[in-house]
């Protein structure tokens, strides 16, 4: 069993504020901002990421090896005052290698012929220019959850090509709540400069689905900060995205939808 160091206030040692690119001093020095706070953690030793590799038939990306040579796994959080009150807002975690996971893909009931995640593949969206070839729940992916984004959703170290899987083929992919997939970027190092800009920040992910983040996060949550992380519109998701005034679907397919998107909330439970 891992151990839980006590917390360290942000800036409160050289090497940690390095490890999140100084956004530690940015935020302590917000108006409102209080309680910014790192769980310090041992860097993994070697023997570990063999291990894990050994165990997984994946190889790591280089650079999310040497992140777990330096920490093994990051967690950072802070909070806001508003009145008397101090309310939790950001968080942002990178799980440790022994919490680095395969996604369970087992059926959502114990019953013959149950569903499985393989069985809600979506196969309508195919790869382009802007859009990569989307993760398969089955055999051809192998995926691995980096981030359990507070419950929001899953962001994925993702190797597209199944095992034995090289560093080559590892991508990193958000899979949002209703199991659909969207793509983040090509690398780890990518991906972790994005945790940090975007400040951890509630469902900081969707800026990078179609659909965007949610009304009450954008109204209740970011709303508390005095800036917000900007949306990247070059972000191909972003590209995408649907605008006000499109047409509806018709009340039938709505209700298709709906009885899809309930089967793939009861198998998110059991991921």
């Amino acid at each position: 069993m891992e151990e839980t160091p006590p917390p360290l206030l942000g800036s409160s040692k050289p090497h940690l504020e390095k490890l999140t690119l100084g956004v530690t001093r940015i935020l302590e020095s917000s108006p409102g901002v209080t309680e910014v706070t790192i769980i310090e953690k041992a860097p993994a030793e070697r023997h570990m990421i063999s291990s894990w590799e050994q165990k997984n038939n994946c190889v790591l990306p280089e650079d999310l090896k040497n992140f777990y040579l330096m920490t093994n796994g990051f967690h950072m959080t802070w909070s806001v005052k508003l009145d008397e009150h101090t309310i939790p807002l950001g968080s942002m975690a990178i799980n440790s290698i022994s919490k680095l996971t395969q996604l369970n893909q087992s059926a959502m009931y114990s019953l013959p012929n149950a569903p499985t995640l393989a069985d809600l593949e979506d196969e309508t969206q195919e790869a382009s220019e802007d859009q990569p070839e989307k993760p398969h729940f089955d055999s051809r992916s192998v995926i691995f959850e980096l981030d359990p984004c507070s419950g929001n959703g899953k962001v994925c170290l993702v190797y597209k090509k199944g095992k034995p899987a090289s560093a080559q083929d590892a991508e990193i992919w958000f899979l949002d709540r209703a199991l659909y997939w969207h793509f983040l970027t090509d690398t780890f190092t990518a991906y972790y400069r994005l945790l940090i800009t975007h400040l951890g920040l509630p469902q900081w992910q969707y800026a990078f689905t179609g659909y965007g983040i949610s009304p009450q996060a954008k109204h209740e949550d970011w709303q508390r900060i005095p800036w917000t992380a900007t949306r990247d519109t070059n972000h191909p998701q972003n590209r995408s995205a649907p605008t006000l005034g499109e047409s509806l679907p018709s009340t039938k397919s709505c209700k298709v939808r709906d009885r899809l998107l309930r089967t793939r909330l009861n198998l998110w439970k059991n991921i």
